[in-house]
Formats: C-alpha cells, sequence, structure tokens
C-alpha cells in the first residue's frame, strides 16, 4: 500500500516536472528571441540586454536541474540549486541598483553562496576519494 502512494506521488512529481520543463524551455525561447530584438534594434540598452541574459540563464539553470534530476536518479544535486541562488542574486543586483547597502548585502549573499559551492564541491571530492579506497 505504501509503495502504490508512494510510487502514485513520485510519478505526479515526474509529470509536474515534465510539464515545467515544457513551460521553461518556451520561456527560454521566448528570452532568447527577446535578446536577438534587442541586439537587433536601434538603441542598444547594455542594462537591458544585461537582464534579459540573466534571466535567460536563470531558465537554463532551472531546465539543467530538472534534466539533472531525472538522470540522477529523481535526485537534486544541491550545486545546480546554488547556481541559481547565485544568478539570481546577480540579477536582483543589476535590476535593483538604486540602494548601495542593499546591493552590499547581496554581495554578501553570493559570497555565502560561493563558499557553500566551493564547500561542498570539496566535500563531494573527499567522498569521493573515500568510496576509491
Amino acid at each position: 500500500m505504501n509503495d502504490r502512494i508512494t510510487n502514485g506521488f513520485q510519478y505526479i512529481l515526474n509529470g509536474s516536472l515534465i510539464i515545467l520543463g515544457l513551460m521553461l524551455t518556451l520561456a527560454m525561447i521566448r528570452e532568447l528571441w527577446m535578446i536577438v530584438l534587442e541586439v537587433m534594434g536601434t538603441s542598444l540598452e547594455v542594462h537591458n540586454m544585461l537582464q534579459e541574459i540573466l534571466v535567460f540563464f536563470l531558465y537554463f539553470a532551472f531546465l539543467s536541474t530538472i534534466v539533472k534530476y531525472f538522470r540522477e536518479g529523481y535526485h537534486f544535486p544541491i550545486r545546480y540549486l546554488l547556481y541559481i541562488g547565485i544568478t539570481a542574486t546577480l540579477r536582483f543586483i543589476i535590476v535593483n541598483r538604486d540602494d548601495p547597502i542593499d546591493n552590499f548585502i547581496l554581495s554578501l549573499v553570493i559570497l555565502v553562496l560561493m563558499i557553500a559551492y566551493f564547500l561542498e564541491i570539496s566535500s563531494s571530492k573527499n567522498t569521493e576519494k573515500r568510496q576509491e579506497k
């Protein structure tokens, strides 16, 4: 009985992620089109183009996380979530650049995320070395 319930929820989760992946793919294609239009336009605003590029990379990171979820046997690697956090924070800094104190705090957030990323990388390397022995 418990296995059927668990499997049912797993199918719902997988189906939802597939639908979300399709929606993110469409949004990423739309964002790529917006970047092309921005580059081809007469007045090239670097600030707007950076926003569009970072949104594109957010979609890309979410999609790669979903793909990795299925490849890793229904598991989200933490480093992909850290990538998303770093990219989203960078985008927020670029969009809301008015308050220097907020930008400094958000820069500290990026530093903490980077430290967490390097700790995760080093711990996974240590785990691999232990498994080789």
